[in-house]
């Protein structure tokens, strides 16, 4: 029996972004394949698979997955990293560095959580804003 699509619901892609809490936030999805040379920018969410060889600035969340990198200074609200990441990693909230993540710079972020696997080398300031310690790690 066939079923229709009032039975099922489409997968939002930003549901599949943690706290992506504006819910009518748009996504950017980077596949798997795809090199960007230069700097990135994007206004809403970002889904990245692929590869950039420059500065990323994302406003919203960057989500990064498996086999994902960037060569560059990477600049969002919040991110999930899983990828790889040759750059200080600069985050106005939260930072989830996951299983997979391999991070070679300096990293700043207002709070961070770090799962068993995931690597950095470099300074990390976390809690800090504006000038001020809001808390350590």
């Amino acid at each position: 029996m066939f079923s229709s699509s009032k039975d099922k619901k489409p997968a939002s892609p930003v549901s599949s972004l943690p706290n992506a809490g504006d819910k009518d936030a748009q996504t950017t999805v980077i596949a798997k394949g795809t090199v960007i040379e230069g700097k990135f920018m994007c206004t809403e969410n970002v889904r990245l698979d692929g590869s950039v060889n420059g500065e990323v600035r994302v406003d919203k969340r960057l989500v990064m997955g498996d086999g994902s990198s960037v060569t560059g200074n990477i600049f969002a609200r919040d991110a999930s990293i899983k990828g790889r990441i040759k750059g200080d990693v600069n985050v106005k909230e939260a930072l989830h560095l996951m299983d997979s993540a391999i991070i070679e710079g300096n990293i700043s972020a207002r709070t961070m959580i770090v799962d068993e696997g995931a690597r950095y080398n470099g300074s990390c300031k976390i809690g800090e804003t504006s000038g001020k310690v809001v808390a350590t790690a």
